[in-house]
């Protein structure tokens, strides 16, 4: 997660520990705001060019909206300056975009603000089954796998046996076929006889081929019933192996889509419009109805973060970022070499969290549906505001806020590029050693 405070003018990059990266950066200028709000990562470009400000370079951009909000590297003047975007010192631009993925969280907050711990009853947890249903979805598809090829085995030896047993029927049919041609041949010699002779000789291969054939007819009907449960068992076998074929596939698709490490969930619950939004993997899933107690009741803009699970116990662990009050948890100034230890959670706002909360009652049916895709990085939000028009097609939720200055994206078109102008910078940054010390890499 990444955090920008625009009043500090410092962006602060957290992992499931703490605060890992910092630095000063550069907001839009006045009539040209950068928009308070919830973003994420929905692009990378290491070597971005605007087509909006006379191909301006923008180094290791990551976009936040289609519209042209980023994340990028640029020159830094100690002020207000950018037309929107977030500008970043060059080397922590590239550093940050090494490690950042698409989907990655970006708050853009008014004030200083920083995630803290948060539990709640009303947070998802990961249903306690759901590794147990990925485990028995293995062993389904490994099942599935033995009997689609017992099945193919079963066809073929229902094919040989058919196979064998047809080498006798079709011997007989052969010899039944000659003599018909026999038959018909003393028919025709019969007619043409130019003596008596020639006549009795061909009556008497005929009455033979008659013979012949009736007694290739008494061994056919036998034959032919002994053979027909073969070959109903051969086309109930070739069925089976379809079926078992379609049964593998099935179990090895659901398997694999467990098996996958599976992409967070994102979740918004807006007053303003009354309803609960789920959106994964930068598509939307579903969008319900919910309830918020004393709905004409300002709740604010909370941004819950699940992490790993801890202790072993399966139990999800949560955090939460509030968009009110001011200075939570941040203790240093702009500038500032060293990092300091972590100042206690902002009760009011951690309070707000809770009561936010409190007062959102979602379906259960809903509820179900979520926890069974729930994951570490899936997230719930809880805002006063509807989602942006720039939450749409590949990207994650953006969440803009109404009473916070947003010239950058009013002067902005929908699906216009980015641009920055440049001034002088300040390109120093730090962030937290493994071995607990602030150190400047550059």
């Amino acid at each position: 997660m990444a955090i920008v405070s625009l009043r500090s003018q410092r962006i602060t990059v957290y992992d499931a520990d703490g605060w890992i990266m910092r630095a000063a950066v550069s907001r839009g200028q006045a009539g040209r705001e950068t928009p308070a709000g919830v973003f994420s990562v929905i692009q990378k470009d290491a070597e971005h060019h605007s087509n909006l400000y006379d191909d301006a370079y923008m180094p290791h951009m990551q976009r936040l909206t289609w519209s042209g909000i980023a994340l990028h590297g640029g020159l830094l003047p100690g002020h207000p300056a950018s037309h929107g975007c977030i500008r970043l010192p060059y080397d922590f631009a590239a550093h940050l975009f090494d490690l950042t993925k698409l989907g990655m969280r970006v708050i853009v907050a008014p004030s200083d603000v920083a995630p803290v711990s948060i539990a709640h009853p009303a947070l998802f947890e990961p249903r306690p089954d759901a590794r147990d249903a990925a485990a028995a979805r293995v062993s389904e598809a490994e099942e599935a796998a033995k009997k689609a090829d017992q099945a193919r085995l079963a066809a073929l030896t229902a094919s040989r046996e058919l196979a064998q047993a047809t080498m006798p029927l079709r011997r007989m049919r052969n010899l039944k076929l000659i003599e018909e041609q026999r038959l018909a041949s003393a028919e025709r010699s019969i007619t043409s006889a130019d003596s008596i002779e020639a006549k009795e000789a061909a009556e008497a291969a005929k009455a033979n081929s008659k013979a012949k054939i009736a007694e290739l007819d008494a061994q056919l009907a036998p034959a032919e019933a002994e053979l027909q449960p073969k070959i109903n068992a051969l086309a109930t076998a070739r069925k089976a192996v379809i079926a078992a074929e379609a049964a593998r596939v099935e179990a090895e698709e659901v398997a694999h889509a467990l098996a996958r490490a599976p992409e967070p969930v994102s979740v918004l619950v807006s007053r303003k419009t009354q309803r609960l939004y789920v959106r994964q993997a930068f598509e939307p899933v579903f969008d319900t109805p919910i309830t918020i107690r004393d709905p004409d009741l300002p709740i604010g803009t909370h941004v819950f973060t699940a992490l790993e699970r801890g202790g072993g116990k399966g139990d999800m662990q949560w955090s939460v970022v509030s968009l009110v009050g001011s200075n939570v948890g941040m203790t240093e100034t702009q500038g500032t070499t060293y990092k300091a230890p972590d100042a206690p959670a902002n009760e009011t706002d951690l309070s707000s969290a809770k009561g936010a909360l409190d007062r959102v009652i979602i379906p259960e049916d809903a509820v179900d549906r979520i926890t069974q895709q729930v994951s570490p990085r899936s997230s719930l939000i809880i805002s006063d505001e509807g989602p942006s028009p720039e939450t749409g097609h590949s990207t994650e939720f953006v969440i803009v806020m109404s009473d916070e200055p947003q010239g950058g994206l009013a002067h902005r078109r929908r699906g216009s590029d980015i641009g920055v102008r440049h001034g002088s910078r300040r390109d120093r940054f730090y962030w937290r050693s493994p071995f607990g010390n602030s150190y400047s890499s550059w």
